[in-house]
């Protein structure tokens, strides 16, 4: 019976070990864990946020929270053009972004849904939003080569 226990619990730590990997906050470009970012809170309507064109992606940070927590609270919340849309209607530059696709390549809809801006040079605003997620998650996060800031597949931004 002990044997049985422990077996069910060590089943349990590979699976929870599995399932609570890295997520887009906890791992550098590198493949390395860094401290995990919290999520920005949306501001108050009073403190509405807006685009700071010369300024820094930490700086554009809030804007880029609000807009994701917007589109997020609508019945748009799984179409990735949603994002991107609301984000150049923030005053985000259309041809700096990138999204990964709506659907699984079966036709379900995506776990988890991912969007970027690349700021300046350096760096990234990235947003990832979906039911494996929770609540949305936005941070910003160096560049990978050739100004990229998403790993893996996207989708064309061609609309």
């Amino acid at each position: 019976m002990m044997g049985m226990v422990a077996g069910a619990l060590l089943c349990a730590g590979v699976l929870v070990s599995c399932t609570a990997g890295p997520g887009i906050d906890d791992v550098n470009p590198t493949g390395s864990a860094t401290a995990s970012a919290s999520p920005t809170p949306a501001p108050t309507p009073d403190s509405a946020p807006a685009l700071i064109a010369d300024g820094t992606a930490a700086d554009n940070l809030p804007l880029f929270a609000a807009v994701t927590a917007r589109v997020w609270a609508s019945d748009h919340r799984a179409e990735g053009r949603a994002y991107i849309d609301a984000l150049v209607a923030a005053g985000f530059a259309k041809d700096r972004m990138q999204v990964t696709a709506d659907r699984t390549t079966v036709g379900h809809p995506a776990e988890s849904l991912q969007f970027s801006v690349a700021w300046g040079a350096e760096e990234c605003l990235v947003g990832q939003v979906g039911p494996s997620t929770g609540e949305p998650v936005t941070v910003v996060v160096p560049q990978l080569a050739e100004g990229r800031c998403l790993v893996g597949s996207t989708r064309p931004i061609d609309w």
